[in-house]
């Protein structure tokens, strides 16, 4: 299959195309400028794999958790090319993309959310893929949701920043964690081609982005 992904979820910018096993990616610092980065991105994908938006197979995209303008423009940018070229889309949770990254079947997901929060979700790992054991959940790192048995693996920037917290949280059911892991559009597409496969995709204009949280900052009495 020849499926497209992109990424905007962190301060990185992500675009990786899956041409019939092989996977074209790039990777880059963004900052605030991922609306300007993505579609020359795109174009480059395209480029240098000898192909058209029209000879894709679908497009998937980081859904979410993540900050709130990037995962608009992921999902704007991926409804505006699937709508030109007639094709379906897929949302892939940033989470789920954390997951994948590692080399473990029992992986803990813990994005940093900001206000001292955390998004958070457990996931194992079985011959049909990644199934949800807690689902994406905004919290507190001390009020994460507890996991079954141990031999989990930690991931993400959650666990980079509120490492000692969610150490406690998960005593014992942790045997190590992975540090630097950030959602990315390579890990996103290694999911979205068997789902793709199994006609999952959908129509452009129903993709949403993932928010969890409808809050983006602390009230002055808050802090």
């Amino acid at each position: 299959m020849k499926i497209l992904a992109l990424d905007t979820s962190t301060e990185y910018c992500s675009v990786a195309l899956m041409l019939d096993g092989e996977i074209w990616n790039q990777e880059v610092l963004a900052g605030q400028q991922h609306s300007a980065l993505i579609l020359p991105m795109v174009n480059q994908a395209l480029g240098e794999t000898g192909l058209t938006l029209s000879q894709l197979d679908g497009i998937a995209f980081g859904a979410g958790p993540g900050s709130f303008t990037g995962l608009r423009i992921a999902c704007g940018v991926t409804q505006g090319l699937a709508l030109g070229a007639d094709l379906p889309v897929m949302g892939i949770s940033t989470l789920e993309s954390l997951a994948q990254e590692t080399d473990n079947k029992r992986v803990i997901s813990v994005l940093d959310a900001r206000m001292k929060e955390i998004y958070h979700a457990a996931y194992e790992k079985s011959t049909e893929g990644w199934q949800e054991v807690s689902t994406p959940f905004l919290c507190l790192p001390r009020d994460a949701p507890p996991v079954p048995g141990d031999g989990w693996t930690g991931c993400g920037s959650g666990f980079d920043i509120y490492h000692e917290a969610l150490r406690a949280r998960y005593d014992g059911r942790i045997t190590h964690v992975v540090g630097g892991l950030r959602p990315n559009a390579r890990a996103m597409v290694c999911l979205a081609v068997p789902r793709f496969a199994q006609g999952r995709g959908i129509d452009p204009a129903d993709a949403a982005p993932l928010y969890i949280r409808n809050k983006v900052a602390l009230k002055e009495k808050e802090r």
